[in-house]
């Protein structure tokens, strides 16, 4: 269930420890965990399971050397894209970082083109020029994949400016882990965001080790959705694992972003069950804490039992779903292999070159 940051309403009486109370604010009205149609549990469960199968392809396809340099996967993470994308409407822009796969296929960009762009191949959704880490589709409203820590958090808030000036109604969703929490642009990003009342919301993806530090060593306030407060933006703490729990606090950001009254802040609980990248031996944690988060909490499943348990499909129905979305990866994994790298005069596109 989500959870609130406290209400500061005791703050309008001065103390001797508070001379200076902060008069009380705005926040938004506790979520309520979505009730999805069957459709739309089936289309979560299609979407959820298509990120799953594909990362577990890229992973192959890493290990037998057709992806080079870094390779991030999001196994384990699946709820929070698909649920909260879902709320998001054609005109709005998403920005995340380098752990950006799940982000791409969620904004429609066809598994073809994603996984040509990890093996670096012309027919990639960036020429093959981006890899894994640095994907944009400006068509589908994506705008990176971006490999610095935290570098998205400004520039989303920039993509949401930039919407609030052209008045289309649209607005801004930035993605950031819990280790790019502590960095100092969010906070700059949150107070201009604020002041400036922009479309945006901030979504903490706390999947609650950053590279190999456990949030709870790293962060000395680990409520990540408290983060927000000294600026007046208003956090809320979400399951992650729970995709209607997610879509449920997603329509709540929307809402609020959408009526003018600022930026939000989100934290969803989550969990990745490979390493940081695939370099990662993982060896920070446990076998045993991963897979009690996979056999107590794995969101496919969670869908997958509302399925079968609401009477909306049975198992035959659910094994289709799955045989075609492997059939999707696997075309996607052998035109990958098979397409043609980008031809030499490439490296002279797409370079922008500044004058001083």
């Amino acid at each position: 269930m989500a959870r609130s940051a406290p209400s500061k309403a005791a703050a309008k009486t001065a103390t001797p420890s508070n001379p200076f109370p902060v008069p009380n604010w705005q926040r938004p009205d506790e979520p309520q965990r979505y009730r999805a149609s069957a459709s739309e549990l089936l289309d979560f469960y299609r979407q959820m399971v298509l990120i799953r199968r594909f990362e577990e392809r890229a992973g192959q396809l890493y290990g037998m050397g057709m992806i080079g340099g870094f390779c991030h996967l999001y196994i384990g993470q699946e709820a929070v894209v698909v649920g909260l994308q879902s709320a998001l409407k054609s005109t709005d822009s998403v920005i995340t970082g380098y752990r950006d796969h799940g982000h791409m296929l969620v904004a429609g960009i066809p598994a073809n083109a994603v996984m040509a762009e990890l093996t670096g191949r012309a027919a990639g959704i960036s020429k093959g020029k981006g890899g894994s880490m640095h994907m944009f589709s400006v068509e589908h409203g994506f705008y990176g994949g971006h490999g610095i820590v935290g570098a998205q958090v400004s520039l989303g808030t920039g993509l949401a400016f930039g919407h609030k000036y052209r008045g289309d109604g649209g607005l801004a969703m930035a993605y950031f882990g819990d280790g790019a929490s502590n960095q100092g642009q969010v906070y700059e990003s949150f107070n201009m965001a604020e002041l400036w009342k922009l479309p945006i919301i901030f979504v903490i993806e706390n999947n609650q080790y950053a590279m190999g530090t456990s949030v709870n060593r790293a962060s000395s306030e680990d409520l990540l959705y408290r983060r927000g407060e000294s600026f007046r933006v208003p956090g809320l703490q979400v399951d992650g694992m729970d995709v209607q729990a997610v879509r449920g606090a997603a329509q709540v950001a929307v809402d609020w972003v959408r009526s003018g009254k600022g930026p939000m802040l989100l934290e969803l609980k989550t969990y990745r069950y490979r390493g940081h990248s695939m370099s990662d031996p993982a060896k920070y944690r446990s076998r045993e804490e991963v897979q009690a988060m996979r056999e107590k909490s794995d969101p496919i499943e969670q869908v997958k039992r509302e399925i079968i348990e609401g009477g909306h499909a049975d198992e035959a129905a659910l094994k289709k779903i799955d045989r075609e979305v492997r059939e999707i990866v696997d075309a996607a994994a052998d035109f990958a292999e098979t397409a043609p790298e980008p031809d030499a005069a490439e490296l002279y596109t797409d370079v922008l070159v500044g004058t001083y």
